[in-house]
């Protein structure tokens, strides 16, 4: 019987580094990412023809949704070129994992009496490793923006508020040292949840990839030819939907770490961010 461990299997050994089938897959979808954006960025022109003008044209149209998170076209052009490779790369290593080969190819592996049923390929995002690491690229990304914008010091102050513990300190006033200790704790409770946006990133993406390989099986065992048809339509939607996912709450990230702290933004531009939030808001 074929099944699907949740760790990516070894094919082969570069010395003591193991290499598994996960990594050639998103190898794979990295040649091919690499390959579309050469061939797109030799075939612009100054007087561009029918395809270049609907690769604008969705260009233009994916610009207008970043605004609406951004309300910034400048901030929506720094962003894009990580938030749209996160998404084109999460895209079609999904779809890889569709193609012909893929889990149905490989070898046995025998170990003792018992013997392992090992793919050349497996979908690159149901390997919790790859994951991790791009969900560790977004938020510490957002982080470094953050601070490269606003100013390091007043990046940290927004978690862990010195500022506002020192002038508590200076007034003596024991309301206003407890305030401030109260939004230093407030303030610390938040970084926990920036660490918690990489697992709550990496295991969304890593779960429903896994579970839809685990479900791609279940239905290839019971009937290969025709059963796994609907199945594999689903996994393009789901595809769609998690390269979707994963780029918006990156764009949200970035957005929300690059803005000025509340007190500054209330006094400089009270209407504008006020609606700004309510859309960030309404995106997440």
């Amino acid at each position: 019987m074929v099944t699907v461990p949740i760790a990516a299997e070894a094919v082969l050994h570069i010395g003591a580094l193991p290499v598994t089938n996960a990594q050639i897959n998103a190898t794979l979808a990295l040649v091919v990412f690499i390959v579309i954006a050469i061939f797109l960025n030799r075939r612009l022109k100054m007087r561009p023809g029918k395809f270049q003008n609907f690769i604008e044209a969705t260009l233009e149209w994916v610009m207008g949704y970043f605004d609406q998170v951004t309300r910034d076209r400048e901030k929506s052009k720094k962003f894009l070129p990580l938030v749209g490779t996160l998404f084109f790369f999460i895209l079609i290593s999904n779809w890889m994992g569709l193609l012909p080969g893929t889990g149905s190819i490989g070898f046995w592996h025998v170990v003792g009496r018992t013997r392992e049923w090992i793919p050349l390929l497996r979908p690159a995002a149901s390997d919790l490793n790859l994951t991790l690491a791009m969900a560790l690229v977004s938020v510490v990304s957002a982080h470094v923006i953050g601070g490269s914008t606003l100013g390091w010091w007043t990046h940290i102050n927004k978690f862990f508020p010195f500022n506002s513990l020192v002038k508590a300190l200076k007034t003596l006033s024991p309301i206003k040292i407890l305030t401030a200790l109260i939004e230093f704790l407030a303030g610390s409770i938040e970084f926990v949840g920036e660490i918690a946006k990489v697992a709550s990133l990496s295991l969304r993406l890593f779960g429903n990839v896994f579970a839809g390989e685990v479900l791609m099986t279940v239905m290839a065992s019971l009937l290969a030819y025709v059963l796994p048809i609907p199945f594999m339509a689903l996994e393009l939607i789901v595809g769609i939907v998690q390269a979707t996912v994963f780029a918006l709450l990156t764009l949200v990230y970035l957005t929300v770490l690059s803005m000025p702290p509340h007190g500054e933004r209330h006094e400089e531009h009270p209407k504008k961010i006020t609606s700004h939030a309510s859309a960030i808001a309404a995106d997440s």
